[in-house]
């Protein structure tokens, strides 16, 4: 028998009714924020991602999936979303507007370990914001899944932040690393000898070393900073006290992508059970990427979060996203009437109610079931003796009472009722 890959999975039933909720609010939401949908090809050139994810990166070293064509180009199935959406903002020259703000949701791909809330091949949804260097924007980048994980009802989040600084900050930053690790170098893994001259701000996101006391002495990012390094990272901050978002300043916090300049951040959740997979989005400011990708001098903030991971926490909380998982009608057909049940289950469907139909012609106690499995609100019965008189039987679920209703009148009838 045939089985799907290792670190995939299968998409299906209530999980699958789950994930539409999701994809849906999430759409809602950023319209609301008045952010636009975009789509990129889920295989690039090799030559974006090493370049614009960075090659110190695990992502780019260890997990990437690449192949040949058959032109024998270097090609990638994509492992993040940002190199993608930033070389269309340069190829399709959206820089000719002052701002662009976009979101996305689709696979991306890493040859990782699979466990618990992390996949081979996952979903990430993400938002990326061009042509603006306000504290403002990244105020409003981390809003945006605050308000997503409010909505969804998970309780005990929490913003972590920090601070990269500019390049002026950042490379010496980078030096403080250097001396800081060089003498005991030998004491840390093979992987964080090769990212001490290479990118020595990958040590610090080490897992192997990650209870080292060598990485938790390490030098912190906010005591290298200028003074418009630390005046914007505190304007950041102001406007999140603005928008009433708790926050933590974490000097340790760096991410595992080489692009990240000035804020940084991560929004975990406190929830029993969910471990090292606690981490629910992460993001931040680049603002040279664009350039490092050929495009024009133009900052950059963005975020991304796997719906994978969203779920396990949302399963964790017991969050029950299909209570209101009903339809308004189930049509059961009696006797010779199967024609006319399928043309009023079509009708009912055409004007916006959420209906269903006995296909099999059982007995009414198993269309019951039926109806009662669907959460069905309400059920039409479609006999022949009331057809005669143009009829159907309307009747409440797991109520006695019902009614004889035209058929004509059923869609003022259901409207006036579901409404109510």
């Amino acid at each position: 028998m045939i089985q799907k890959p290792k670190g995939t999975y299968d998409l299906y039933g209530e999980n699958s009714k789950k994930w539409l909720y999701i994809k849906s609010l999430i759409k809602n939401i950023c319209e609301t924020y008045n952010y636009n949908y975009i789509k990129t090809p889920t295989f690039e050139r090799s030559e974006l991602f090493h370049r614009g994810v960075g090659d110190s990166t695990d992502i780019i070293r260890k997990e990437t999936y690449d192949f040949k064509d058959r032109s024998n180009r270097d090609m990638s199935l994509r492992p993040e979303g940002t190199a993608g959406v930033v070389r269309s903002y340069i190829e399709n020259k959206m820089y000719n507007e002052q701002i662009i703000k976009q979101y996305y949701i689709g696979s991306n791909f890493r040859y990782e370990r699979p466990q618990s809330g992390r996949f081979r091949e996952h979903t990430q949804f993400g938002i990326e914001v061009f042509g603006s260097d306000s504290p403002i924007i990244d105020a409003e980048v981390i809003s945006i899944p605050v308000l997503l994980f409010k909505m969804l009802g998970l309780k005990g989040i929490k913003v972590k932040i920090n601070t990269l600084g500019d390049e002026e900050s950042s490379s010496d930053y980078k030096k403080a690393l250097i001396e800081h690790f060089k003498p005991k170098i030998n004491e840390l893994c093979e992987d964080c000898i090769n990212r001490l001259d290479i990118n020595p701000l990958r040590i610090l996101d080490c897992k192997v070393d990650s209870g080292n006391q060598l990485l938790k002495k390490a030098p912190r990012t906010i005591d290298y900073l200028n003074p418009d390094s630390e005046n914007y990272f505190k304007r950041v901050l102001d406007y999140l006290d603005l928008l009433e978002i708790e926050y933590e300043v974490d000097p340790k916090l760096v991410r595992g992508l080489d692009y990240y300049t000035h804020t940084i951040f991560e929004i975990q959740a406190d929830i029993e059970g969910l471990g090292s997979q606690n981490t629910l989005c992460g993001g931040g400011r680049y603002n040279n990427l664009v350039e490092t990708l050929d495009g024009p001098e133009t900052p950059g903030i963005g975020f991304g979060m796997g719906l994978e991971r969203l779920l396990l926490a949302l399963d964790k909380e017991n969050i029950d996203l299909l209570k209101n998982n009903n339809i308004d009608a189930f049509v059961i057909g009696i006797g010779n009437t199967k024609e006319e049940t399928f043309k009023i289950t079509n009708m009912l469907r055409v004007n916006g109610f959420k209906t269903d139909m006995d296909y099999f012609g059982k007995n009414i106690s198993s269309s019951f079931k039926q109806a009662d499995k669907y959460n069905s609100k309400y059920i039409i019965i479609v006999g022949e003796e009331e057809l005669k008189s143009d009829k159907v039987i309307v009747k409440e679920n797991n109520k006695d009472a019902q009614e004889l209703i035209k058929i004509e009148e059923l869609i003022n009838y259901l409207d006036e009722k579901i409404e109510n």
